[in-house]
């Protein structure tokens, strides 16, 4: 989980990056997701050495990044009727909230299954 934690850090400080550039520079609400990515990359690195900690640190941050994206991946019905005011927000917005989702599914999955791997060794 730490490499996913830290790949996906990546993934979201580049989408960040391009967002901003994509906008030319207008907002720097664009950098949300670069922001976002630097703060799960920072978790996947503590999460090498303390898996626990890291990990839960950054579900915890993936889960507030769903529910602060949430508000723009409502709009994508205007984006798909050509009614969106800022198409590159809801389109990063939505492009990180399934990343985010996925991430939290994963990560929640792994935490059951070392449990319960955890109560069988026992």
């Amino acid at each position: 989980m730490p490499r996913l934690t830290i790949g996906l850090g990546v993934v979201l400080i580049v989408i960040g990056i391009i967002a901003y550039i994509a906008t030319a520079f207008a907002s720097w609400t664009a950098l949300i997701p670069a922001i976002l990515g630097v703060v799960l990359l920072i978790c996947g690195v503590i999460a090498v050495k303390r898996p626990r900690g890291g990990l839960y640190a950054a579900l915890v941050i993936a889960v507030l990044g769903i529910l602060g994206t949430a508000m723009n991946v409502a709009q994508i019905g205007d984006l798909l009727a050509g009614d969106a005011e800022r198409p590159a927000a809801v389109i990063t917005s939505v492009i990180t909230f399934v990343l985010l989702i996925a991430y939290v599914v994963i990560g929640v999955t792994s935490i059951i299954r070392g449990r319960r791997h955890r109560a069988v060794t026992a």
